[in-house]
């Protein structure tokens, strides 16, 4: 192989460049849906204000969430910078819609690291499983899809809810299109309509042309530090879906007689507006990163999922290393590559949610921000690690350079 050099990246990225121009018409539509919806509400300056105290009567988070719906295709929407990450707004979302007596139905395997906690896969005080509500899991097929008859067959008199995993999460399998949970969608509901289909929808969003809750869902929830907070939104989440369930999330989240009505937004509405505007181009920007970086991993010699020719339904790229110092090495020239914090050294180290040690590389100008351009792989055999994210491709251009120079040299000083 020739060295590594910029010019050996230019010739990479004008073999993708097909591939960029389908992202690129992805969001032209995307975009004139927001776009519509920001102009069907009316969006003035006095709606970016926000609201502090109580936030009783808070116009500007009342009308950002009348947007949000419509973009989403829902009846309602509940975003707020309360909710502290996509886990704690799908956690509320269940203890929300459950009673002691149900059951829950994971129908996309083991969900991600951190639910597993909120519902009592792994031990953990105050989960589902401690108010009586149990939970149990359908494994997809030897292709990573859903097995819509084991669902169906796993279904109980007193199954409440069926949730869904866009994303990979830290599985090794792929990202579900909306064609494959449409289809599983229906097929469900069509024999149980009393139950509700919740969707875990990070990294997900503003992918493809169209979200979840087009498509049957009747709910979904994420964090607006990934894809819909555009990069600018510093904290919150979001639950879109039927008005029935938004309502009981929001007396989850604050109080019963209180709901949605209250939740001052102090000074996060004008983020939340811009952050979700800009989202559609920014998640572009991401997904043209995660191609570009799959096509010149897959040149090396990596496994890599998905590879650059295949359809996405999140941002997540995965990698397959071999060897933990390959992990790091990969961590290390990500960390590297950031606005932020570019000096620091990624390691290995315990955190809230994940049962084993996580290493993440996130020089990012909001902390944990993964529609930022960012890293992480768990301590566990085998080494995969997952790269997602970038608010610029001009940044992943010279990351996916750096990183690929990193792990060609670390390979020839093995030899």
């Amino acid at each position: 192989m020739s060295s590594i050099d910029f010019q050996w990246l230019q010739a990479r990225q004008l073999e993708v460049e097909p591939i960029f121009r389908r992202l690129e018409q992805n969001a032209l539509h995307i975009q004139k849906r927001v776009m519509d919806a920001f102009a069907e509400e009316r969006v003035s300056t006095s709606d970016l204000l926000g609201s502090n105290g109580y936030g009783i009567d808070d116009a500007g988070r009342e009308k950002l969430e009348r947007i949000f719906a419509r973009v989403f295709a829902a009846e309602a929407a509940l975003v707020r910078p309360q909710f502290v990450s996509g886990t704690h707004a799908l956690s509320t979302s269940l203890f929300a819609l459950c009673r002691p007596g149900d059951h829950v139905l994971f129908a996309t395997g083991q969900p991600y690291d951190t639910l597993q906690a909120v519902v009592g896969l792994r031990e953990s005080p105050g989960s589902l499983r401690e108010w009586g509500i149990e939970s149990s899991v359908v494994e997809l097929d030897g292709t990573g899809m859903p097995q819509t008859e084991q669902i169906i067959q796993a279904l109980r008199p007193n199954t409440r809810l069926v949730m869904f995993q866009k994303s990979r999460g830290y599985s090794s399998r792929p990202a579900l299109s909306l064609d494959k949970l449409a289809g599983v969608f229906s097929f469900v509901k069509t024999l149980r309509p009393d139950v509700w289909l919740g969707v875990d929808n990070c990294y997900g969003e503003f992918v493809e042309v169209e979200e979840v809750t087009a498509v049957g869902a009747d709910f979904a929830a994420g964090s607006l530090i990934k894809n819909p907070g555009g990069g600018l939104v510093s904290s919150g989440g979001y639950i879109v879906g039927k008005k029935s369930i938004v309502d009981a999330a929001a007396v989850s989240l604050y109080a019963p007689g209180i709901g949605a009505e209250l939740g001052a937004t102090e000074g996060y509405l004008r983020s939340m507006y811009q952050g979700l505007f800009l989202a559609p181009h920014i998640v572009c920007q991401a997904l043209k990163i995660s191609v570009l970086a799959s096509h010149a991993l897959h040149e090396l010699g990596y496994r890599v999922s998905p590879l650059a020719h295949e359809t996405r339904a999140d941002i997540v790229l995965e990698i397959e290393f071999h060897s933990r110092q390959e992990v790091a090495a990969f961590a290390t020239a990500i960390q590297s590559s950031a606005p932020v914090d570019s000096f620091a050294v990624p390691e290995f180290g315990d955190m809230a949610g994940y049962d084993t040690p996580v290493l993440m590389a996130a020089g990012t100008f909001i902390q944990g921000s993964s529609i930022e351009l960012s890293a992480d792989a768990p301590l566990r055999p085998p080494y995969r690690a997952y790269l997602q994210g970038g608010l610029t491709y001009e940044q992943g251009f010279w990351a996916v350079l750096r990183l690929t120079q990193v792990l060609a040299h670390l390979r020839h000083s093995q030899i």
